[in-house]
């Protein structure tokens, strides 16, 4: 298979050429790497947005720079290159119409998906058969639902009974609120699962009476469950 417009690329590098007309789809191809720490800065963004995939270190002297999806350098993975003395970008299998390589050594993604998510790659390809390659990492967020609370008793006695309130989310970033303020946790007679989603208070005082809440949140949102009241009759 060949790309579009590599016969022109070949005048200026020979070799690149012929690794595009070669380029069977389960070989990786190999280029020998120089010492240059070249990457790609990890980043993330809400689903919708568009992201630019910036490289540091970029070794002076590159003729091309090409990005992957994944680690392995092979032609299926291949999102497009662009030979920066001609400025003109050359799409690959993996190109989905949003992506666009930009001389600065950056790759623009035009409204992430949650497809978009996972690691990235690009090789600059250097004067007398050398390259440095690069990778990092793109993470893609929706917004978060609001979570459910659900409590085991809201009307309970001081230290005749225990409550477990339970945060139901899909969220891993799970915080806790009493009176619209991040709870104080008393670690004798509280307790949080591992997953943090389930909190037990053993036995019930009288402090304990309020309004409760679980936050959760990823890098782009949070939000609040509605509250729930706890009642503690005392004598």
């Amino acid at each position: 298979m060949e790309f579009p417009a590599a016969s022109a690329h070949r005048r200026l590098v020979p070799w690149l050429g012929l690794l595009l007309a070669v380029f069977p789809s389960s070989l990786p191809i190999w280029i020998p790497p120089t010492t240059a720490q070249l990457s790609i800065a990890s980043t993330f963004a809400a689903e919708g947005q568009d992201v630019i995939l910036r490289t540091r270190n970029s070794p002076p002297g590159a003729l091309v720079l090409m990005w992957y999806r994944g680690m392995e350098m092979k032609s299926s993975n291949l999102i497009g290159f662009i030979p920066l003395n001609l400025n003109q970008y050359i799409t690959g299998p993996k190109y989905s119409g949003r992506e666009t390589a930009k001389l600065d050594g950056s790759l623009i993604i035009r409204k992430v998906t949650p497809s978009d998510l996972g690691l990235y790659m690009v090789v600059a390809v250097l004067p007398k058969y050398q390259s440095a390659i690069g990778y990092g990492w793109l993470n893609v967020y929706r917004p978060v639902s609001v979570p459910t609370l659900l409590a085991s008793n809201t009307t309970v006695t001081e230290n005749e009974d225990a409550v477990v309130m339970t945060c139901y989310t899909d969220e891993s970033t799970i915080n806790w609120l009493f009176n619209a303020e991040s709870l104080l946790f008393n670690v004798e007679r509280m307790k949080l699962s591992q997953d943090q989603r389930t909190l037990t208070i053993d036995p019930i005082r009288r402090e304990d009476a309020g309004n409760y809440q679980c936050k959760v949140s990823n890098p782009i949102s949070s939000i609040e469950s509605a509250p729930v009241e706890l009642d503690v009759k005392y004598q």
